[in-house]
């Protein structure tokens, strides 16, 4: 799931009085001791590829040469403004060409300075590598995230020709390097030299590394402008199957009043993440909501429209800082969930003894084996402080989708089936009576998608490729 939503690489390259050039890539350009730079020398022919050497071929940016990328990904005037896709063998190119409006002796006309120096660069192009075979989602949100750099590079040039300072410091430590490399053995990669000097460069390399880790990237052009952008695709997945980003929105559009909001991160880390400038009406749906109270009180408390708590709820979700719920009371059903993990010593299981000294993980969830009530799951001899604390280990299990609720008829469905089957057939097709889970629907519904997915209005089901329900994700 990684290898097929991640970046192969992120080339900025711009066209202009000196021609086409390769400002800058990341990762760099493979030294001569590289792997990947050995292809061509005599090898055994009984000699058997590695691994890293079969991931090498299958990413192969790495053979286009700095001159082959500037050429190919340096578009005319006439593609600018508008979506870049090239494909060449196993590797296929993404990016949004921009046009510099200034360009060509137009900025003397409406800028107040004179003394700013004629621009050289004509267009930009932020391009992103990735696998020939990704989805088409990726390459859509790839594309977006193109587009958004492009038009805050757009814009800063128009303000200070940032741009233009960025682009004539990256060639000149080109040229530096070039002439270094004269007297030396042999050629040096210059991108070395230029990321610690050149804040643009640092920016791209953010980017990057935030799409093949997080999905979520978070940079400040320029020390001025933000760019803010999610890879849905990083957040919501199930096992290694990640959720298509149309069924995140049809999701997202079936949130009704009765559902909750339950917040994966704690609250003041949440509100030390949002932007200075962000919507005072976000802030107040943070700090008030709560796991046991549904949108339609939240909305009343926090003194919102439900419509507007519903879109800052969507919000959230889509980017995995909050789930959708119902709201705990003592009549909800919870299972473990399938796609649980219940190692002995993963890191979320080290969390948790932190969190709840005392209490591990695994324990908590062997509770849950069988579907269980809340009612159930307390012990009415208890404490009311341990009783504050097994709702904490509801909610932060709940909010880890380790355990799901039951719902409607899977509960009947469920309880029919013994545990033996539960461990040979996790998701044996059954057939479900409930009008809120399957009416309707001519095709048989997985006791998976049964399970997992909330009420919905009759005739409605919806059940994803991967038999997961995509409201599964909140």
């Amino acid at each position: 799931m990684g290898e097929s939503t991640s970046p192969i690489s992120v080339i900025l390259v711009s066209s202009g009085s000196r021609g086409n050039k390769l400002l800058f890539r990341f990762p760099f350009q493979r030294g001569p001791d590289h792997p990947a730079s050995r292809a061509g020398k005599p090898r055994s022919q009984y000699a058997v590829n590695s691994a890293g050497d079969n991931r090498e071929d299958q990413e192969g940016d790495s053979r286009f040469s700095d001159v082959i990328l500037a050429t190919i990904l340096a578009t005319k005037s006439d593609m600018c403004g508008k979506k870049f896709e090239l494909k060449i063998d196993n590797v296929r190119f993404v990016g949004h060409p921009t046009l510099l409006q200034h360009a060509l002796g137009q900025v003397s006309k409406t800028d107040p300075s004179p003394k700013r120096e004629m621009p050289t660069m004509i267009l930009f192009n932020v391009v992103f590598a990735l696998r020939a075979n990704a989805d088409p989602s990726v390459i859509n949100c790839l594309h977006n995230l193109s587009r958004r750099i492009a038009i805050v590079l757009q814009h800063e040039e128009r303000r200070c020709q940032y741009l233009t300072r960025e682009a004539k410091l990256i060639l000149a430590i080109q040229d530096e390097v070039s002439a270094m490399s004269e007297t030396t053995e042999g050629p040096q990669s210059p991108f070395h030299h230029i990321l610690p000097k050149c804040k643009l460069a640092r920016d791209l390399k953010e980017a990057y590394d935030s799409l093949c880790t997080t999905g979520v990237v978070r940079l400040h052009i320029n020390n001025w402008l933000e760019v803010s952008f999610c890879l849905p695709h990083k957040i919501h997945y199930v096992a290694t199957n990640f959720i298509p980003p149309e069924a995140i929105e049809r999701s997202l559009k079936s949130i009704r009043p009765y559902h909750a909001l339950l917040l994966l991160n704690d609250e003041k880390l949440l509100l030390s993440e949002l932007p200075l400038d962000c919507s005072p009406a976000l802030v107040r749906v943070i700090k008030t909501t709560s796991a046991v109270k549904n949108l339609q009180q939240l909305a009343q408390d926090a003194d919102l429209a439900l419509l507007q708590v519903f879109q800052l709820a969507a919000h959230l979700v889509y980017w995995g800082k909050a789930i959708i719920i119902y709201p705990l009371c003592e009549n909800n059903v919870y299972m473990l969930s399938p796609n649980a993990s219940v190692c002995l010593y993963s890191p979320l299981a080290d969390r948790f003894s932190c969190q709840f000294p005392g209490h591990d993980l695994p324990s908590v969830l062997s509770k849950f084996s069988l579907p269980v009530s809340l009612s159930e799951f307390k012990n009415p001899l208890a404490p009311p402080i341990q009783e504050v604390s097994r709702g904490g280990h509801v909610i932060t299990v709940l909010g880890h989708l380790m355990i799901a609720q039951l719902q409607g008829a899977a509960i009947e469905v469920t309880f029919r089936i013994s545990c033996q089957e539960l461990q040979n057939c996790c998701i044996a097709t059954v057939r479900v009576g409930s009008p809120k889970l399957a009416a309707g629907s001519p095709h048989p519904v997985s006791l998976h998608s049964a399970l997992f997915q909330p009420c919905r209005q009759q005739g409605e089901a919806v059940v994803l490729e991967s038999g997961m329900c995509p409201t599964f994700l909140f």
